[in-house]
């Protein structure tokens, strides 16, 4: 009788499994099973009918047989590690489809990439050492009645331009001595907030005259039809410059423009990253106390603290640093100080959570004999846990400092400073020789960070 009851039961379970996963397991009293086995086929069958792959349903019919199977044969149960193959082929064949996921375009857009890679292998970082001869003038745009004369000499170099103003697309003639003989010259035109023209054909080109053996140059120049697009007022009449510019190498190397805002982002990268750090992990001291259930769990007020700092942790935590930098970058504006910011609040709901965690493993012994003695809280804290976390938490507070120097290249994307922020402007203009030089100093200072905060906390820990 028995035996038939048995059978009777596994029947029953196996038809009710058939109706509702999971409910075959329930009637066998295994509720964590079945309620397990009901999530993992419905997230299954939720998601396959979300995104439309109907080819994927045999994955839940395999599922669904599973389950019954499972009914079926408990309390030994069928094998777990089949379950999970058909959810993950299932979640992972959906995502392939979703993402859509096309290794052939990496060779179809081999053009493309090849006008990158090929700048990135010559590194804008060092150039050759040159010697500059500079000389400018000024002229009015737009003319006024009585323009001052366009003649200027800085150095050995006098330029002049005649007429002594003009209006925007009217031609100009410069004239020149003092430069050196037999060398190409730049010409360019600089607005008054700074704004640098090209002269050459279309206005897209750098405008290059050769002077002559001894030292004149003469050249016929327009005024840029968008000179006066940044004006406040395009009819007051402003002094704008003409550059003429030579260079000639001098023998050995020297950091490029790029090369120095290089290593303007990278300082400006490791000063955020420490900062950040620094301020983070003091604020997050007192958080990680106040969310260490072993030391508040003496007293429902406490307890009560306890529940609302780790919810507040839990939740700053889980915001990403980059969003938090957005944000302050809408509060103050452009720069660092955003950045800062971002990564500090971030770091203390990071470390006020890896700090309590540490504080709740500590051995309890010495916090038990401590209490025995009669001592307060703040002597709890004093004699028995800090002891026992300082080199831990100095390990974590190192290996925090090597996360905020990897984040904060990523912060200066939306603006807030450091490497990033150079790195952002190169991609949009196709710098891609600069943006080779700050991905191997990015790299250079990650590695020489990675070594020494590992070698520190080795002996800490």
């Amino acid at each position: 009788m028995d035996k038939v009851e048995r059978r009777l039961n596994k029947v029953v379970a196996a038809l009710l499994s058939l109706l509702l996963p999971g409910l075959g397991q329930a009637l066998q009293k295994d509720w964590k099973r079945g309620l397990s086995i009901f999530l993992a086929i419905a997230t299954a069958l939720v998601t396959v009918l979300w995104y439309g792959k109907n080819e994927w349903f045999i994955l839940i019919v395999l599922l669904w047989g599973w389950n019954i199977w499972d009914a079926i044969t408990l309390p030994r149960g069928a094998p777990v590690s089949l379950a999970v193959l058909f959810w993950l082929a299932m979640a992972y064949g959906i995502g392939w489809q979703v993402t859509q996921v096309n290794p052939l375009a990496l060779l179809a857009n081999a053009e493309r990439a090849q006008s990158i890679i090929r700048p990135m292998l010559q590194p804008d970082f060092l150039t050759e050492r040159k010697e500059k001869h500079e000389g400018w003038v000024e002229v009015l745009v737009p003319c006024s009645p009585n323009p001052p004369k366009a003649e200027k000499t800085v150095g050995d170099i006098t330029v002049r331009v005649q007429p002594d103003c003009g209006n925007l697309n009217e031609t100009l003639i410069v004239t020149a001595e003092g430069l050196w003989p037999n060398a190409p010259t730049e010409i360019t035109w600089m607005t008054p907030i700074g704004d640098v023209k090209l002269l050459g054909p279309g206005n897209n080109q750098m405008l290059v005259v050769q002077s002559d053996e001894t030292g004149h140059l003469s050249a016929v120049i327009q005024v840029p039809g968008s000179a006066l697009a940044a004006a406040p007022d395009p009819t007051l009449p402003l002094p704008h410059r003409v550059y003429l510019t030579q260079t000639r190498p001098i023998g050995g190397m020297t950091l490029s423009t790029n090369g120095q805002y290089v290593i303007r982002g990278i300082y400006e990268t490791l000063a955020l990253a420490l900062l950040s750090t620094v301020l983070g992990a003091i604020l997050a001291i007192p958080f990680g106390f106040l969310a260490a259930r072993n030391l508040m769990s003496g007293h429902p007020v406490l307890m009560g603290i306890y529940v609302i700092v780790r919810t507040v942790l839990n939740v700053v935590r889980s915001i990403e640093s980059l969003i938090l930098a957005i944000i302050f970058v809408i509060i103050v504006g452009l720069g660092p100080f955003p950045g800062m910011l971002a990564l500090a609040l971030h770091t203390t709901a990071a470390l006020g959570k890896l700090y309590s965690e540490v504080i709740e493993a500590i051995d309890p012994g010495p916090i038990e004999a401590i209490r025995a003695t009669g001592a307060n809280p703040l002597q709890v804290i004093r004699y028995a846990v800090i002891p026992q976390i300082i080199p831990p938490f100095t390990a974590l507070t190192i290996y925090r400092w090597d996360i905020n120097v990897r984040s904060s290249t990523i912060i200066g994307f939306v603006g807030g400073g450091g490497i990033g922020f150079f790195l952002y402007q190169w991609i949009l203009i196709g710098d891609f020789r600069a943006v080779s030089a700050s991905f191997i100093a990015i790299a250079a200072v990650v590695m020489v960070l990675d070594f020494f905060s590992a070698k520190l906390r080795e002996r800490l820990i």
